[in-house]
């Protein structure tokens, strides 16, 4: 087929080797057709009056000024703009401002000021005087509303300067009074307040009427032409919905004025490439367009990437003038082996490039995109001939090509090994998040209270309260005494927060990403158990991969945890904000919802997307110092959390397939898929013992055991208590540490036995030091092993003393629970004893080693 050139419309610009153009001003007409912008009417009773009338109006009050002098120039100037607009053609003072060209001047000023000395006699060029005078004159005609210039007008102009203090004076003290008090609690600089009352003045000056007659569509006109003409700044937009005058169904925040781009229709994504062959280019719209209705927005916007700009775009930028799918062998081959191939280029210190090359980790799942194309084309072209027959050939993808099974046990090995990487230091992790919001929330809090100026210690470091400049915002900053160095402590708490509290929601739940930045108030659920009236409480989660919703059990750990994010984020009465967040998968605004990550910014709430998540925890890690295998700093991705998640839960215990319903899988093999694999002859070697065992064991003991059997081995577990805690080996098993309970892993110390232990360790450090003094070599090394020993158990009652609240868990005493024969007992049997029947403080020692003990059996 024959190529032909597209034809870019204006503002398509295509990028350099077909990279993606940047994206120009977002087009905000479906806004603007909901909420249509106020028309300047042709005319109104103010611009309608003589001159008369408008001196007479003008020149008394509220518009009048109280220095004599000042009033004199003012009047001066009145009379000069109004003897100029009197010259032009028009029957109001409107038509004649629109016909003088004052909109179009380099500078204004200068029209009325050489029109009024011609009209004199006085052929003498125009002071700086006249012109200022002028300036004062239509600012009063502007606030009188005898004229209404347009916005673009306003916005470029540099004079009349103070807009928004003028018409306050004079058109409507009591709204400009509101809006400084919604101002009052912000800690915003006063040039963010004041280019808002800008803006909203010059709404006011460009259509008439009051603060509260401006509407929805004069903020959505506004914006549009302040971003075109010179910063679109929308903060007085949360202003004005703040005083409550906006319909209910407004904008709840200013990003959907155009801070977030909408969803692209099919030839935009395909023309975003700049495809140069005009019937490849209609073809792959075509074909983008049959998937709109039974996938979503992100999987055709993902093909038209891949066939768009990875596959044709690149053969036309290496291949000119290529006009057909039909693609020679050798040209085939360069393509894949260019898809298979990955460019970094990074900058050096010198300023320099440095081009490093790499296999692309999505070229296969890129050539099963490709080959499923020509498939699609061959198979659509027995029932619409007409349609797609001509674009039938040759597929340039082999099935040799598409190696799935080596591609996924490469992927499933590297993320195994970030798994075992990432497992180990989750500990390490969730302290330095909790001791990192710990310290920046006391770093804030005392600088709070202290004086500017001043120093204060907190959170391990000294700062000082720098002294701002008058309108510098009401922000909390930190200066280093040393560096000078200024640093935003309401930020860093605010980072530091979300930090933790993603890193805790996320390790104590597995979920994904999109489903943590969706957690609303509603989630929080609770389910009555029919047996015991207990209420469960439940965490619902919102369908998002797989469209099915789940619901997981709140422990108390991360109900803790909910209830802090809850007490940060709610209104003075008791309510979650409602937020409306936007999904970038599919690029639209979902309704407002009470989530659970949201902050505020300025008089409005936003939610903490999945982008801001992502900075919390690299901010969090680079404060840990932790590395990886190679030595490059670690990072956790969200997703991290859910690996790790599902590999703690099978490794401690849960079934795969219990596993996979707290996932939210649809398949357990990709459950198992997220399970990190350890050695495979760890666990044959494992599975040989216990088939070896079985073999050699009688098969009498196989049997229903004694009363004296079974009472033998309860007290198997009483009989394990030892000086200083409890002994935890299995049952039957001899103690193979020669009774050396201090060096022991399997010693749970007492907190009773604290001072015991501490003597223990003191006379071993007495016993070390005489060991030394005496030259005994030989005993030094067995008496540090022993105080090695000490100091472990000595750490694990720290760690069980830091745990402040004791949750009562009701887990019944093993000889409770335990079955005497091997039948089934009916769950739902109401004579049976179950957890919630057990007071809290039931020993529950023998419950650990149950697993253990029947496996030795097994």
């Amino acid at each position: 087929m024959t190529g032909a050139k597209v034809e870019q419309t204006p503002g398509e610009a295509v990028g350099a080797r077909g990279k993606r153009a940047m994206p120009g001003p977002v087009d905000l007409s479906p806004l603007l057709q909901q909420f249509p912008p106020r028309l300047v009417p042709p005319s109104w009773p103010a611009t309608q009056e003589s001159r008369g009338q408008v001196l007479a109006r003008v020149l008394a009050p509220p518009f009048t000024f109280g220095n004599a002098q000042y009033q004199d120039s003012a009047r001066r100037g009145l009379t000069s703009v109004l003897t100029w607009l009197a010259a032009k053609s028009g029957d109001t003072w409107q038509q004649r401002w629109l016909a003088s060209g004052a909109e179009l001047a380099a500078d204004w000023r200068t029209l009325p000021a050489e029109h009024t000395g011609w009209v004199a006699g006085r052929r003498k060029p125009y002071t700086r005087d006249k012109t200022d005078e002028c300036t004062t004159g239509l600012m009063l005609l502007i606030c009188a509303d005898v004229i209404r210039p347009s916005t673009r007008w306003l916005l470029v102009t540099k004079t009349p300067k103070n807009l928004a203090a003028s018409l306050a004076r004079t058109r409507d003290p009591l709204g400009f009074a509101a809006l400084i008090e919604q101002c009052g609690p912000l800690r915003t600089a006063a040039t963010t307040r004041n280019l808002a009352l800008a803006r909203i003045a010059t709404i006011m000056a460009a259509k008439g009427g009051l603060v509260r007659h401006i509407t929805v569509g004069d903020c959505i006109e506004m914006h549009r032409i302040a971003s075109m003409t010179t910063v679109g700044r929308p903060f007085f937009y949360q202003l004005l919905r703040s005083l409550g005058g906006f319909p209910p169904d407004a904008p709840m925040t200013v990003r959907m004025f155009g801070g977030a781009a909408g969803q692209m229709t099919v030839e935009q994504m395909i023309d975003r490439y700049g495809i140069e062959c005009r019937p490849v280019r209609d073809l792959l719209v075509d074909y983008l367009r049959e998937f709109l209705v039974a996938s979503d927005y992100s999987t055709v916007l993902t093909l038209s990437y891949v066939l768009g700009k990875m596959f044709w775009r690149d053969l036309e930028l290496h291949h000119p003038g290529i006009d057909s799918l039909h693609l020679a062998p050798e040209v085939a081959a360069a393509w894949k082996q260019r898809l298979r191939t990955k460019t970094t280029r990074t900058r050096t210190a010198d300023g320099g490039v440095v081009e490093t090359q790499s296999q692309r980790i999505s070229a296969t799942d890129n050539l099963g995109t490709v080959r499923a194309f020509y498939r699609d084309l061959a198979e659509w072209a027995h029932e619409e001939p007409a349609r797609w027959a001509a674009w039938v050939t040759v597929c340039p993808v082999r099935d040799i090509d598409l190696n799935f099974k080596k591609i996924n046990t490469r992927r499933k090995s590297r993320m195994d090994q970030r798994t075992r990487e990432r497992l180990p230091m989750l500990p390490a992790l969730v302290a330095a998040a909790e001791a990192s919001r710990a310290a920046s929330y006391e770093r804030l809090h005392t600088a709070t209270e202290v004086r500017p100026g001043e120093l204060f210690t907190a959170g391990g470091q000294t700062l000082l309260r720098p002294i701002l400049p008058t309108g510098a915002g009401g922000r909390i900053w930190g200066q280093d005494p040393d560096t000078g160095k200024r640093r935003d402590l309401e930020a860093e708490e605010r980072r530091a927060f979300w930090a933790w509290a993603a890193v805790e929601v996320l390790r104590l739940t597995g979920i994904r990403i999109e489903e943590l930045t969706e957690l609303s108030h509603h989630s929080l659920i609770h389910y009555r158990l029919p047996t015991t009236r207990e209420l469960v409480p439940l965490l619902q989660i919102a369908p998002s991969k797989t469209d099915t919703e789940r619901l997981l059990v709140i422990s108390p750990e991360l109900a803790d945890v909910l209830s802090t994010i809850i007490t940060r984020i709610r209104n003075p009465d008791g309510s979650v904000p409602l937020v409306a967040a936007y999904d970038y998968g599919e690029r639209t605004w979902n309704p407002p919802m009470p989530l659970l990550f949201q902050r505020r910014v300025g008089l409005e709430n936003r939610s903490v997307g999945k982008a801001s998540v992502a900075r919390c925890l690299d901010q969090a890690l680079a404060d840990t110092g932790l590395t990886d295998a190679s030595g490059a700093p670690l990072r956790f991705t969200p997703h991290d959390f859910r690996r790790v998640f599902i590999t703690d839960a099978i490794m401690h215990g849960m079934p795969p397939h219990i596993a996979q319903l707290v996932a939210g899988h649809r398949d357990i093999n990709t459950t198992m898929g997220y399970k990190a694999v350890y050695p495979e002859e760890v666990i044959n070697g494992h599975r040989a013992f216990i088939t070896r065992r079985r073999s050699l064991r009688p098969s009498e003991e196989y049997r229903t055991p004694t009363d004296s059997e079974w009472q033998e081995f309860l007290g198997h577990f009483e009989r394990r208590r030892v000086a200083l805690g409890d002994c935890g080996r299995s049952y039957a098993t001899p103690c193979i540490h020669e009774h050396s309970c201090l060096r022991c892993p399997l010693l749970r110390p007492s907190s009773q036995q604290r001072s015991r232990i501490e003597a223990i360790r003191d006379n071993l450090n007495d016993r070390i030091t005489e060991a030394v003094r005496e030259g005994w070599t030989g005993e030094v090394d067995g008496l540090k092993v022993s105080l090695a020993g000490a100091e472990q158990k000595l750490d694990q009652l720290d760690q069980m003393a830091r745990r402040k609240h004791t949750v009562g868990l009701g887990i019944p005493a093993f000889r409770d629970v335990a079955g005497r024969t091997s039948s089934p007992t009916t769950p739902l049997d109401p004579t049976r004893k179950t957890a919630f029947d057990t007071p809290p403080a039931a020993d529950n020692r023998a419950g650990g080693r149950c697993t253990s003990t029947e496996q030795s059996r097994s």
